[in-house]
């Protein structure tokens, strides 16, 4: 079920709490944090149904910013973001690009992309 690029955790919290972990910790580290969608709600107001699924896109412009002045096209995965989602069989887990995926998509450097590795944040949030 992992896609190439995509780091997968598991959650014990609900999808809401999961979100929420992460963007307290984020805000708790100077992060800023550009949207946040409750993709569930946001399909269910079509009539279709969608199990919960949380979206939110953040970022550090300063970091942001060095990536982006190396290689343009590394906006088209900033600011970084990261999903969070309950299965059929009720587990909740939460997604983000893997780092390395980024390094080697857009040619970076691994110095100037070792900041945007959020996997160790993830994980601390839902400590």
């Amino acid at each position: 079920m992992n896609p190439n690029g995509v780091v997968v955790f598991p959650s014990h919290y609900s999808v809401k709490e999961t979100i929420d972990r992460l963007q307290a910790f984020l805000l708790q580290r100077g992060v800023t944090i550009y949207a946040r969608i409750d993709q569930q709600a946001e399909v269910n107001n079509t009539g279709q149904n969608l199990l919960p699924l949380e979206f939110i896109m953040f970022g550090n412009p300063k970091v942001g910013g060095l990536v982006m002045a190396e290689n343009p096209m590394a906006a088209l995965d900033l600011p970084l973001k990261a999903i969070a989602w309950q299965d059929a069989q009720q587990h909740v887990w939460i997604a983000c690009n893997d780092v390395i995926y980024l390094q080697q998509r857009f040619g970076l450097p691994g110095a100037l992309i070792a900041p945007l590795d959020i996997t160790t944040i993830v994980a601390k949030a839902l400590e």
